[in-house]
């Protein structure tokens, strides 16, 4: 039986995020299970202190008047998220699949370590300033809830979170 990495993902799994990932098990015969929030319920004010202590001025602006997008958009976007992560994980040889889950990722990650068969869990995302500070991230979460071991990676780079 081949073991599963449930990797889950705020946005589209570049390149090398992927590489990263498939970095950390060398040659092993693994599965890839992506998993994406449709998120509605963006965390307006938390997302703006991050841009404003990177410096992101623009972004912060941005983000402030842009507001939360609808179900249909959220959904739109994160199928898009998922389906490009699935085919970087296949570009690099590997078996993945994935599926939306919604905004609180928890319950899905729950039922996929409940299902047997997960190894790890990969978190990758965005620096969260307010999140990680007072670990109420995914990452931290997952740590406080499953019993498998759980990796946080920043998106775009090898830091660990």
């Amino acid at each position: 039986m081949t073991d599963t990495i449930l990797v889950l993902t705020e946005d589209t799994l570049a390149t090398t995020d992927v590489q990263n990932i498939v970095n950390l098990y060398g040659d092993e015969d693994l599965a890839f299970q992506v998993l994406v929030p449709a998120d509605t319920e963006q965390n307006l004010l938390g997302a703006i202190f991050n841009h404003l202590g990177s410096g992101q001025f623009k972004e912060a602006w941005e983000t402030a008047t842009e507001g939360v997008p609808s179900r249909t958009e959220a959904t739109a976007e994160a199928s898009e998220q998922l389906a490009t992560s699935i085919a970087e994980f296949e570009a690099a040889g590997y078996t993945a699949s994935g599926s939306l889950v919604e905004e609180d990722p928890l319950p899905a990650l729950r039922s996929a370590v409940a299902g047997g068969g997960v190894r790890e869990v990969v978190v990758v995302t965005y620096p969260n300033i307010v999140e990680d500070t007072f670990h109420r991230d995914w990452a931290s979460k997952a740590r406080e809830e499953l019993q498998v071991p759980v990796l946080h990676l920043y998106s775009g780079t090898s830091e660990l979170g």
